[in-house]
This record gives C-alpha cells, sequence and structure tokens, in this order.
C-alpha cells in the first residue's frame, strides 16, 4: 500500500529547499534590476533614511576595504595605500573642505585596528594638508561610513548648559573674624556670558553672574608698582551707594607692564574641541577666526602647535615658528566640527606637546577652546581636577576660553582654569575674541606672578562688621594664607584685580550677618593691640610667588580710614561700583534695596572716563537692556538654563 504523506509533511521535507530557491530568486531578480546603488545626489542625500552613526559604534563587520593607490601625503612624501574612495555625497564633501592638494581628513565610527586605530568613534573632520600625526595607517583616516556625512541635528529646546552655585558672602562679625583671606581672580568670562544672555534677549541665570568677573572685566588706571613687587596695591574708601549707613572700600592690584619687545619667546598649544557640540556657528568657526587674528601678532621665535580632541586626540600642527604664518592658518581652517568628546585625552596630549617644546624662560601655555562639554573618557570634575593639577606642575600655564550656548560647561572651564594656574574668559562675538587674543594677549599669556592671595585685617575699633563682594568661589581658610602649597590665581602683565568690601562702621546699625559662634569655655575674646588706636581702617597684605617659583613673597599696606562721599571718589572707583551694583541687582542679593539700575546706570554714566575701545559705553547699552527685559517681565526673573 502506498504510503500517504500529509501536506504539512511535504512542506516540512522541502521547506529549506524552497526557501533557498526563493531567496536566490530574489536576489537575482534585485542584482537585474539595481546592477549598482548610483551616488546619492544633494538633494536625495537629505532624505536618506540612513540612520546617523555618531557615537555609537556600530558592532556588525565592516566589509573590507579594497586597496586604492598610493596618496600623496601634505609633506610630499608617500603614503601607504588609502582607503577605498567614499560615497560621492562623502568625498564632494571631503573635496570642499579640503584644498586642492592634501588629504581631506573626516571623523569615523569604527574604532580599533586598520584605518582608524586609536580614535574611537566620532572623531571631528579636518581638512587640508596637515595630516593629524596619530597611531593611523598611511597618516589617514577611513572615510566616514555612508549616511554620516549630514550635520548632527540637535533639538533646539535642548539646553545643557551648567553653572556653579553661587551663596552670597554674608556680613562677618569682626570681633569673631577679623581676617578676609581668598584668591585673586582675573577671569572675565562671567560678564561676557552674561552679555551673551542679554543680546539674546533674556535676564542671564543668578549662577553665571559672577561679580568680581564682571568688575575685571574692565581696564582700571591704577597706580603702577615702583618697587620689586611685580604688582602695586592701592586703596580707596567713600560711602556705600546701596546703603547710605555704610562704607565701601576698593583694593585695587595692577600688574607690572611689559612692552612688546620684553615679551619672552612663546611657546603656545592651541588645544581645540572639534566634538559635535561645537559645530554652531559661534563656537568652532569663531575659534578658527579669533585665533588666526592672534596669529598675525606672532614673531619667529614663538612657536604654535595644534592639538583637536573629540572622540580621541591627535596632533594636527607640530610646534611652528611664528614666520610660518600661512602654514598655521592653513592648519586652522581645514578644521571642522563632529563627534564626541574626549577632554582628558586632548588635555594629557597637548601638555605633552608643550613640554617637548618647554622654553627656559619664555611663555609655555595650553589655550584651551571649548564648550565645556566632556562626554567621553575623563569627565568628572574630580578626575579632571587631579589630571590638571598633575599637569601645572610640569611649568605650563592654561588659558580656557569658552564658546557658544546650549551646552556651555561654565562650572567645568573655570574649574580647569583654576587649576591650571590660568585664566578663563568667555568669548561670545569677534570683538571679544580681539580683546581677549589681541588687545590683552599680554596679560592673558605673560605671567609675572603665581598664587596671589590676599588677606585683609579688619581693626575692629573701626569696623563692626563687613562683607567681602564676589570672589565666593575663591574663599580660603586663613591659614591657607601662609601655605605655600595651596594654589591661588595668576597675575599677568598689565593686568588688574579689584576687590571690593562693604564695611559696617563701629556704631552704625548692626548688619544682618552669619550666625555667630558661642562663647569659648576656655579662653576669652582678645582685647584690641596698640595698633588698633592708630587710626587704620584695615591692613592688606599679599603673598604671591614668582612664575616658576615654589617660595611666596609677603608685602602689606595700611588702608586709612578717610571715608569720603562717593561723588568724590575716582572715575575708575565709581565706574567698578557702578558695575558691582548692576550684578548684584541682576543676582537678586540681599541688602541693595536701596539702589536700582538708574541709579547704578547713572553712577556708571559719569564715570566712564578714558574708554577707548568703548567697553564701557557698551555697559551702560547692556544696563539698558536688563532694564528693558526686566520691565517686560514685571519682576526679576531668568531664563531656565
Amino acid at each position: 500500500m502506498a504510503a500517504v504523506v500529509s501536506p504539512s509533511g511535504i512542506l516540512a521535507r522541502f521547506r529549506r529547499p524552497i526557501v533557498g530557491l526563493v531567496a536566490l530568486s530574489l536576489l537575482a531578480a534585485c542584482t537585474r534590476s539595481v546592477p549598482s546603488r548610483p551616488a546619492p545626489s544633494s538633494e536625495s542625500s537629505q532624505t536618506d533614511p540612513a540612520p546617523l552613526i555618531t557615537e555609537a559604534v556600530v558592532a556588525a563587520p565592516e566589509p573590507a576595504l579594497p586597496p586604492a593607490p598610493l596618496t600623496d601625503a601634505p609633506d610630499g612624501k608617500k603614503l601607504e595605500s588609502a582607503p577605498a574612495s567614499p560615497p560621492a555625497a562623502v568625498a564632494r564633501e571631503q573635496k570642499a573642505a579640503a584644498p586642492a592638494k592634501g588629504l581631506g581628513l573626516s571623523g569615523v565610527g569604527v574604532g580599533g585596528g586598520g584605518y582608524g586605530q586609536g580614535f574611537g568613534a566620532g572623531s571631528g573632520r579636518l581638512g587640508g594638508s596637515q595630516a593629524m600625526k596619530a597611531p593611523v595607517r598611511g597618516g589617514v583616516l577611513a572615510p566616514r561610513p555612508a549616511g554620516t556625512s549630514a550635520p548632527i541635528q540637535r533639538d533646539a529646546e535642548t539646553n545643557t548648559e551648567s553653572y556653579a552655585p553661587i551663596v552670597d558672602n554674608p556680613f562677618l562679625t569682626v570681633a569673631s573674624q577679623p581676617l578676609s583671606t581668598f584668591s585673586v581672580d582675573v577671569d572675565t568670562a562671567s560678564y561676557s556670558s552674561s552679555r551673551r544672555f542679554l543680546a539674546e534677549g533674556s535676564l542671564p541665570p543668578k549662577d553665571a553672574i559672577r561679580v568680581e568677573e564682571w568688575v575685571n572685566y574692565f581696564a582700571y588706571d591704577y597706580a603702577k608698582p615702583t618697587g620689586n613687587a611685580p604688582f602695586a596695591v592701592s586703596t580707596e574708601v567713600t560711602s556705600c551707594p546701596w546703603n547710605a549707613a555704610h562704607n565701601l572700600v576698593r583694593v585695587g592690584i595692577k600688574g607690572q607692564e611689559m612692552t612688546v619687545e620684553n615679551v619672552p619667546p612663546r611657546n603656545l598649544v592651541f588645544l581645540l574641541d572639534v566634538s559635535g557640540s561645537m559645530m554652531a556657528a559661534d563656537k568652532l568657526p569663531l575659534v578658527k577666526r579669533g585665533l588666526s587674528m592672534m596669529t598675525d601678532g606672532l614673531r619667529p621665535q614663538d612657536s604654535i602647535a595644534i592639538v583637536v580632541y573629540a572622540g580621541n586626540s591627535g596632533l594636527v600642527l607640530p610646534a611652528t615658528s611664528g614666520r610660518e604664518r600661512g602654514k598655521i592658518l592653513k592648519a586652522l581652517d581645514g578644521l571642522e566640527a563632529g563627534g564626541s568628546t574626549n577632554g582628558g585625552a586632548g588635555i594629557a596630549l597637548a601638555y605633552s606637546v608643550a613640554q617637548q617644546q618647554f622654553k627656559k624662560g619664555g611663555i609655555n601655555r595650553v589655550i584651551l577652546a571649548t564648550d565645556g562639554d566632556f562626554n567621553v573618557g575623563t569627565t568628572s570634575e574630580g578626575e579632571l581636577t587631579r589630571l590638571i593639577e598633575e599637569k601645572r606642575k610640569s611649568g605650563v600655564f592654561l588659558t580656557v576660553l569658552g564658546f557658544g550656548t546650549g551646552s556651555t560647561k561654565d562650572s567645568t572651564m573655570e574649574m580647569l582654569a583654576d587649576k591650571g594656574n590660568g585664566n578663563y574668559a568667555y568669548v561670545d562675538t569677534l570683538a571679544e575674541a580681539r580683546k581677549v587674543l589681541v588687545r590683552e594677549a599680554g596679560s592673558t599669556l605673560v605671567t609675572i606672578a603665581k598664587d596671589v592671595k590676599l588677606q585683609v585685617e579688619m581693626n575692629p575699633l573701626k569696623v563692626a562688621s563687613y562683607k567681602l563682594i564676589g570672589y565666593e568661589n575663591r574663599l580660603l581658610a586663613k591659614e591657607d594664607f601662609n601655605d605655600d602649597k595651596k594654589d591661588a590665581g595668576e597675575i599677568g602683565a598689565g593686568h588688574t584685580v579689584t576687590a571690593l568690601y562693604e564695611i559696617v562702621p563701629q556704631g552704625a546699625p548692626v548688619a544682618a550677618t552669619a550666625p555667630p559662634v558661642g562663647p569659648l569655655k576656655y579662653q576669652a575674646p582678645g582685647a584690641p593691640s596698640a595698633a588698633a588706636n592708630s587710626g587704620e581702617l584695615m591692613t592688606v597684605s599679599v603673598r604671591y610667588k614668582q612664575p616658576q617659583g615654589d617660595v611666596s613673597t609677603k608685602f602689606s599696606v595700611v588702608v586709612a580710614d578717610d571715608s569720603k562721599p562717593i561723588e568724590q571718589a575716582s572715575d575708575d572707583y565709581r565706574f567698578a561700583v557702578a558695575v558691582a551694583n548692576v550684578a548684584l541687582l541682576l543676582r537678586g542679593s540681599p541688602g541693595v534695596k536701596q539702589s536700582s539700575l538708574d541709579s547704578a546706570r547713572a553712577l556708571a554714566a559719569g564715570a566712564l572716563g578714558r574708554d577707548g575701545h568703548g567697553d564701557r559705553r557698551e555697559f551702560l547699552a547692556l544696563v539698558d537692556e536688563a532694564k528693558r527685559l526686566r520691565g517686560a517681565q514685571g519682576a526679576l526673573k531668568t531664563v531656565a538654563r
């Protein structure tokens, strides 16, 4: 009897052959209908459904790249076999970014081994004739995978800017805390960053306003040093415009100036963030323009190197003499952004390059340009702090330049500058780039004293309580003043540093102060010394080290109790007080209710003095904008950032 086979049995027996035949048929049909995939046009590339490959590395294996003819390197030497030509759209992009001769280098996401060895995912694109010096085969990187030529699109509403919290200094009673100790601060980032907010039509966040950086943004005509010290200290005492019962004391420091002819040879390493977050016009493009202007002042004895970092870091331009300005500009011009941000790796490489070219007795400095959005590798502030503290031992100083909006990490950039024996500026416009990198290059690059600390001792017979205005994140313990191991701020050639104290004289109504300390069981409060009857208001002591020294020097100046009406004060004094007043009002600080933006503006308008660059007049315009925004909102509010 013939066996009866069920339909399911037949299907089971022939399932695999049938599936295979169907697959082969479909493959043949596809091959006949589409001989080869045409290169996407500029229009179709915008709608290409292929997903963007940005920071993640695709797990699937990449097809092997066929060999290609040998390619000329920028230095004229022959390289090893270059990868096969990339897709047409990518090739056109690379060709547009690169000069007629040379290599267009594009960030890749292929990681380890082969052409992309050592770069991981998303390294920044580099166009131009300077090959990135890195452990990559043949000196070139693999082309970016298809579908990744479009720029990374970011949500316009996404805002990850961050600012360290600031709590206004309280009034302290002299009886219990007669010493005020802090590190100098020559940073100016807070002012230009706040200006950017106002220009965009919003009041700056409270924590973005650091009063001392607003005040120190402006130059003041303080007395110049005459002795052996690299700077001079001058003081002035007046009535307080926001509290008639109080006085104000200004402590001004003026750094020794230096002529261009006396500026030592410069060993500068530009450390540039070329990650995806730097694509915007106010980021990497502005960095390139600003640094290009800076190269105008280079001399043959100066050298420039360029290090970039994204997924990893690379040397774009080795140390190059200032006489080869064209070569430097060509390297800058070829930079493009894309990828993730491994700031720690870039910092380590930049310091290594600076140490290799170290100029004894010269200026050795890394200039970091970034938005601070580190998201790969060393990212925590603790790790970055330890990294920078270790690197500063090399004698290489650090300048941090912040750029852009939306992802700005102000707190990280400020911390890096503080720990790296340097300064922090925020560049919001091309004019600001010129101010920082051209106009004030001497003071920002030539350090004349490091670890500069101030300690002010109040006379208990003259001062009941006091408050240091600003410098909240620069406060030091009183014991730190004599501790040479304690890091502090740096002063550059021609720098001015201003500190303001609000003083409650003895007999005046007591201001709200910090909670008092309970009476001691085993000690009685000390009695005033004979010096307290001298009529002195306070003594200002300064400690500093030579730029390459390890032992500090101290000197002191006495402030007499000779307060006068603020109307009789110098232009510099009144303008600095007006700037501080506006910053305190915009911060919503307590204790300034007797003043207003109108009264502060009037004080500033009458104290413009010599304003050769228009910085003070611009401040008046910013106050006007702040008044408009404040009035439009009906109350002092800020955009949530």
